[in-house]
Parts: structure tokens; C-alpha cells; sequence
């Protein structure tokens, strides 16, 4: 499993992430107040320079007002669509 925040994957998670705040009509200084933080902790976790990790992510869909499950969703589905997708087919899942 890769850990580069230049992950195909990931980078799609942070634009669906991003999507949803503009969907949500929040701007990154808003959306820093909701979290707590700063714009630059948001631009950095939006850019992909700061790695969002899965407490965070649901904390973000929350501020959003966005539901955690839909966000992923969305994630899952479009991650589905995308060639790199096709790239793991065939290898074995480790789900538990």
C-alpha cells in the first residue's frame, strides 16, 4: 500500500474532499474556523503536502455538514471508474 500523499488514490480522496466543500459553498477559511485551525492546514490537506488522516477526514465531512459515509461513497465510486482501479484486479484482498 502506497503512503506518498502522490498517490493516485489519494489524490482522488482530496479532490472529491475538495468538491465537497465547494458543493458546500465553504470557503478554506471557513472550513479552517469549523476545524479549529488554519487556511494553510486546510490549502496544505487540500494540496496533498499534509496527509489527512481517517479521524480527520470524517472531522472534515462533518464541518462540511456533509456525511462521512457520503463522502466516501463518492470516493469509492469514482475510484472504481479510474484505470488505476483496473490496475488491482486480480490481486488478493485483505479484508477482514
Amino acid at each position: 500500500m502506497a503512503q506518498s500523499t502522490h498517490n493516485p488514490d489519494y489524490q482522488l480522496l482530496l479532490t472529491v474532499l475538495k468538491a465537497a466543500r465547494k458543493r458546500a459553498g465553504v470557503s478554506q477559511v471557513d472550513l479552517a474556523e469549523r476545524l479549529g485551525n488554519t487556511q494553510t492546514f486546510v490549502s496544505k490537506c487540500e494540496r496533498g503536502e499534509r496527509r489527512i488522516d481517517a479521524v480527520e477526514l470524517v472531522e472534515f465531512a462533518e464541518a462540511l455538514g456533509v456525511p462521512p459515509l457520503g463522502l466516501l461513497t463518492d470516493y469509492l465510486e469514482r475510484r472504481g471508474s479510474t484505470s488505476s482501479a483496473k490496475s488491482r484486479k486480480g490481486k488478493k484482498s485483505h479484508g477482514r
